[in-house]
């Protein structure tokens, strides 16, 4: 019983030579109940990490807000040995300015993400190596280093002026690699509103089968069917993709999320096979922060 329910719980007070009797410890495995009132948003997030949990069927420590009312060993943002998943650090979303609207409240129309971007890009799991030259300038991504991903000049090009007509703003970026060889590139990319964002995903960039530009190292590619539908959010859009075999020296996964005004592109690679669970775990993290 919490504090708030022992305050709102009144009960006749024991017999003068009766000892009160204690209360029953809390039967083991069953996490606390949240206490009332809270907010509803934060329970959709709850049931949210409570799905991700059963995919990836093990024990994770998550971000810092929506799972509060959750134990550590409940959420699915910190590895185990055993299944692959990887160490990530507690995520917190960083703050909004003073009266703005998250991305999806009904009063922001546009989509905006107010939050600083830069602090959107989902940080490396812990013992990874950080790929510093995607940090750019102050954060800050020259267009030109996101278009390096894609493997054909023509496509580079092609997708370059399609980021200029859609109105890109910023990327923000970040990479790393784990002991075991993956290679991870994430990139945020703001548009003016969600409107160029889904237009340029739902036209060239992602159509459902396989990805519209080539990625390096992916000359094949194919909607990945595996990827599980838990670990997405009701309010992004997800384009999943993984290289089709037979794939070269490394395979290649890649996802393109949209979130609002916000294109995330997640891309990670691996000598031999690239493991599915690391994967999901990242774009479901990621799509976490976005939300």
């Amino acid at each position: 019983m919490t504090e708030q329910q022992q305050t709102s719980v009144s009960a006749a007070p024991p017999m003068p030579d009766t000892p009160p009797t204690p209360e029953a410890p809390p039967a083991a495995g069953v996490p606390p109940q949240p206490p009332p009132g809270r907010d509803r948003r934060v329970l959709r997030a709850v049931l949210r990490w409570t799905a991700a949990v059963v995919v990836f069927a093990a024990a994770g420590a998550g971000t810092a807000y929506g799972i509060a009312g959750m134990d550590r060993t409940d959420v699915p943002g910190l590895a185990t040995a055993s299944d692959g998943r990887w160490d990530y650090p507690t995520l917190t979303k960083p703050p909004l300015p003073s009266g703005s609207p998250g991305p999806f409240a009904e009063d922001n129309a546009v989509g905006a993400h107010h939050a600083d971007l830069r602090a959107l890009v989902l940080p490396a799991p812990r013992g990874a190596t950080e790929d510093k030259a995607l940090r750019g300038t102050d954060g800050w991504l020259e267009t030109e280093d996101f278009l390096a991903e894609y493997a054909r000049q023509s496509d580079r090009k092609k997708l370059g002026q399609q980021l200029t007509d859609h109105g890109l703003r910023h990327v923000a970026a970040r990479g790393w690699t784990t002991r075991d060889g993956t290679h991870t590139r994430i990139y945020l990319l703001r548009f003016n509103t969600a409107v160029p964002a889904d237009d340029l995903v739902e036209g060239e960039l992602a159509p459902y089968d396989s990805p519209g530009f080539p990625v390096r190292g992916a000359e094949t590619s194919v909607h990945d069917e595996d990827f599980p539908p838990q670990a997405r959010i009701d309010d992004i859009s997800y384009s999943v993709y993984t290289e089709a075999k037979p794939y070269g020296a490394e395979q290649v996964r890649h996802a393109y999320l949209t979130a609002g005004d916000t294109l995330a592109v997640i891309i990670q690679s691996r000598r031999g096979t690239a493991a599915a669970v690391p994967f999901q775990q990242t774009v479901a993290l990621q799509g976490q922060l976005l939300a």
